[in-house]
């Protein structure tokens, strides 16, 4: 099988499984499991496309639509945002989780909802309040560009970025911001809607979500795919150096800026959708590589939609495996990406060594 076609035809195996797993959505998941025509029927009503089911039948295929919606969505832009950074950083380490991105969106989300006067739930859960949920997500956008800004200042010198600098200054950071948004989180206790909201965000969700949800996260991830075809190649080019990417051409500077602003966009936009899901950005284009190689050409697209096919499915296995021990997905996410993330670390531990 030629290099160009196994690609595509891994992409096309991820496209049609998101649609099969958002089909699989509508038929599991609690008692009410209506047969696939039925399912189907509301699927479409839910999109103003047919005629409505009766009773509550419609409001609960509106609800799983709309949530298999948003967690492929959010799975996808997430995985986009850690192959940008991967790809930025030049190591498999990079996150937005890890290197606080998660975590400085989550803080600047929390601080619109305050602004909001203490109905930031009614914001979120309300599809027809019209711009309030893109408020959020400009508030989560500027915390999470400020946080990979200063983490790369940080962690560069002399036009290289230091490894270990990075984790540890991704693991400061998220310290700093948790305690922030601890504190937060203690001054409102008494205004049940606030907490619930913030509260919302500590390990993500994906109940009652909305068409305004996936509104808000498919734009930030449309727009951030649209820097694709304008730093794949330079990406690639920047594994041997930035200097040596330079004397090919590559505008380095515009180059990073665009990269880590569609990586914070997609980033901030999940957040302030589904909340703080952690590692799914570290652990999907590790595996997207093993499947096609270091080609960002290839695994920019792939990973957007492995991250779309990940979350879905673990969402699937947790509601239909854990009963009523229902799981937030960041947990689900941590259980995952905790061990993999050590895994890689103690493969990486020579390189790591001489810091």
């Amino acid at each position: 099988m030629g290099g160009g076609r196994k690609p595509l035809l891994i992409g096309l195996l991820l496209a049609l499984t998101w649609i099969l797993f958002i089909g699989l959505e509508l038929i599991a998941g609690s008692d009410v499991i209506p047969d696939l025509a039925t399912a189907l029927q509301g699927a479409m009503a839910g999109l103003g496309m047919g005629e409505a089911l009766e009773g509550n039948l419609q409001a609960i295929m509106e609800l799983r639509l709309w949530r298999g919606i948003c967690a492929g969505l959010v799975g996808a832009s997430l995985a986009l945002s850690g192959a940008l950074l991967q790809g930025l950083f030049r190591n498999g380490l990079a996150e937005p989780g890890i290197l606080g991105l998660n975590a400085g969106a989550t803080l600047g989300a929390s601080l619109a909802i305050l602004v909001l006067g203490g109905y930031g739930a009614q914001f979120l859960d309300d599809p027809g309040l019209g711009a309030s949920p893109f408020l959020i997500a400009g508030f989560a956008f500027v915390g999470s560009v400020g946080t990979g800004v200063f983490i790369m200042l940080v962690a560069s010198f002399g036009g290289r970025v230091s490894v270990p600098t990075l984790l540890l200054t991704g693991i400061a950071v998220n310290a700093c911001i948790s305690g922030l948004l601890a504190a937060i989180q203690s001054a409102v206790l008494a205004d049940f809607e606030v907490q619930r909201a913030l509260m919302s965000w500590t390990w993500g969700t994906l109940d009652d979500r909305g068409p305004t949800h996936a509104a808000m996260v498919g734009s930030g991830l449309f727009l951030s795919a649209l820097v694709i075809p304008f730093v794949a190649v330079e990406l690639d080019l920047f594994a041997a150096g930035e200097e040596d990417a330079s004397a090919l051409g590559v505008p380095v500077g515009f180059t990073k800026l665009l990269v880590l602003g569609a990586a914070a966009l997609s980033c901030a936009c999940a957040v302030a959708v589904a909340g703080q899901i952690a590692f799914l950005g570290l652990v999907v284009p590790h595996l997207i590589r093993l499947m096609v190689g270091n080609s960002h050409r290839s695994l920019l697209i792939l990973s957007l939609l492995g991250g779309a096919v990940f979350l879905l499915g673990t969402d699937l296995i947790q509601r239909n495996f854990f009963g009523s021990w229902q799981l937030q997905p960041g947990v689900m996410m941590s259980l995952i990406g905790g061990p993999f993330f050590l895994y890689l670390l103690f493969r990486r531990r020579r390189s790591l060594s001489a810091w």
